[in-house]
């Protein structure tokens, strides 16, 4: 919807990776050259890690692209977690070799195919994704694979993609073999707040975008660089969503307003609630009515309250949330209310923050409300029933 609205040719912040839409940023630029500095020494592994949506997937397919395919056999394999037989399968079945068979057919295999491409000038590269989620004895799998020389120069050459946990498998003691294999290792962290704007910028200009039409306010870019943490995959569905917004408000000019708007309702959705953030807790009490006090914490103490009221540390009653006057007077025997060591009233710190928090959702609501109509209006105009 919003592609129209906007006059794009195709969608800027698709959640798949895209080599086209592929931004060079500081640290993927880095991450780049870590790769193409292991492939000039044609052997061994390289190692980049990063974040879920930090990019190493766009990373690769944007190396891919850059290789001659005369020259590169590539293949490439997204594990989650196999044995080392089963890697050696997918390993064979992506260089075209016959994976059926016990482990030493297949393992020669594989050996007669890194030969026969070895006399005829041809490279084998394996890219293996989400190798984070594979066993210390299928890397070691890999690595006798990387062993494989003929005249002196290895036949294949390993590029791992993983997670941060990765670096930590890696780091075992049982791996210390492996590790002497690797040549370069890349972390792939998230853009800075300058780099999230030109990002965004990047995307919107790759798919026709004029530059004015939707404009991003800087305090837009800056609210999504803070919601998403500069990575990828975050900016983009952020972006998306904010975009759709913008085309159903009919509006050109994208706001820090819409932006956190957004980003609360796409919290709400993956958490099934808005956040509460709870205000310390100022300290133990004297329980001095155990049903009443048990009582506060069922509907206001406990984690999951839907009322919202959890900000208060578990907290509803007291002076000061009566204007700072004693409530109903003196009763306990002329000693206020509550009693000295009962809980006392939410604390201005917390008060704050649940009225930011009323503030922003009261802003949701009436956002929501606004997108409502506009879908409304545009299921009339285009004769489409609702219910």
């Amino acid at each position: 919807m919003y592609t129209e609205y906007y006059g794009f040719t195709d969608h800027p912040f698709l959640m798949t990776p895209d080599a086209r839409l592929f931004f060079p940023s500081t640290v993927h630029s880095r991450a780049h050259a870590h790769l193409v500095y292991g492939l000039a020494q044609r052997e061994g592994f390289v190692i980049v890690t990063g974040e879920v949506g930090a990019g190493k997937t766009t990373l690769v397919e944007r190396l891919c692209a850059e290789l001659d395919p005369g020259t590169f056999a590539i293949a490439r394999i997204m594990t989650t977690q196999v044995s080392g037989d089963d890697l050696l399968r997918l390993v064979a079945s992506g260089f075209g070799v016959d994976a059926e068979g016990n482990k030493a057919a297949i393992l020669s295999g594989i050996m007669e195919t890194l030969r026969a491409g070895e006399m005829t000038g041809r490279r084998y590269l394996l890219i293996v994704d989400e190798a984070q989620g594979l066993p210390p004895v299928a890397l070691e799998e890999l690595r006798m694979l990387s062993n494989i020389t003929e005249n002196g120069r290895a036949l294949m050459q390993v590029i791992l993609l993983g997670q941060p946990q990765l670096r930590r498998t890696i780091a075992s003691p049982d791996l210390d073999q492996l590790r002497q294999r690797v040549l370069a290792s890349y972390h792939l962290g998230g853009l800075s707040a300058e780099e999230t704007a030109a990002y965004v910028q990047h995307r919107m200009r790759a798919v026709g975008w004029n530059g004015t039409n939707p404009t991003w306010t800087a305090a837009a870019l800056d609210m999504v660089h803070r919601y998403s943490g500069g990575i990828p995959r975050r900016i983009n569905r952020l972006c998306s969503r904010v975009l759709l917004g913008g085309a159903l408000e009919q509006t050109n000019e994208l706001s820090a307003a819409m932006v956190e708007g957004t980003a609360r309702e796409l919290e709400e959705d993956l958490t099934g609630g808005p956040g509460v953030t709870r205000a310390p807790l100022p300290g133990p009490r004297p329980n001095l009515n155990p049903g009443l006090h048990a009582g506060l914490h069922d509907h206001a103490g406990m984690p999951g309250d839907p009322s919202g009221l959890s900000g208060l540390g578990g907290q509803i009653f007291g002076p000061q949330a009566y204007g700072g006057q004693a409530y109903g007077g003196q009763p306990y025997g002329g000693q206020g209310y509550p009693p000295q060591g009962y809980p006392q009233g939410p604390q201005p710190q917390a008060l704050a923050e649940l009225l930011h928090r009323i503030e922003a959702l009261e802003g949701v609501t009436a956002r929501r409300e606004r997108v409502f109509n506009r879908l409304m209006d545009l299921f009339a105009a285009s004769g489409v029933k609702h219910f």
